[in-house]
């Protein structure tokens, strides 16, 4: 089996076994990998990573509004859907326009996200979450990809 496979299969079985927490902050490090690489591909001029970047992260902002439980989340999941919505007016236009400045917004707000929704689970007492040097070097392969 390849690097490559072990590594998908250990990622398939660790998010199947994790806790809600744990597939929050997932989810998150994943929207910001997705972003960073659509900052990247905007930098660099390659269409074809922007927009499957970009169609990416916007399919998980998209999820993400769409699992909010309004119910139990109270005013903090309103606050999250108008984020989120945010998120996804801003998605689709940086796929239009190209603006790096608004994308760089963006991957700080996915970031400060995922650090508070780490941060939470952790105090939930989930333990072993992936760390944003993870996330990072998922960047950085991607970088090194595409180069």
């Amino acid at each position: 089996m390849s690097y490559a496979k072990q590594t998908a299969s250990y990622r398939e079985m660790e998010v199947t076994n994790a806790s809600k927490e744990k597939l929050v902050v997932f989810v998150f490090e994943q929207l910001v990998v997705n972003l960073e690489r659509a900052r990247i591909a905007m930098e660099r001029q390659d269409i074809e990573l922007r927009v499957s970047s970009l169609t990416r992260a916007r399919n998980i902002v998209s999820e993400l509004l769409s699992t909010l439980d309004f119910e139990q989340g109270g005013k903090i999941a309103v606050q999250l859907a108008d984020l989120y919505q945010f998120m996804l007016y801003e998605l689709v236009d940086i796929g239009q326009r190209g603006d790096i400045v608004t994308m760089r917004k963006l991957v700080n707000i996915a970031s400060n996200l995922r650090d508070g929704f780490k941060g939470a689970a952790e105090q939930l007492g989930v333990s072993s979450l992936s760390a944003p040097a993870q996330t990072e070097a998922a960047v950085a392969s991607t970088a090194r990809l595409s180069a």
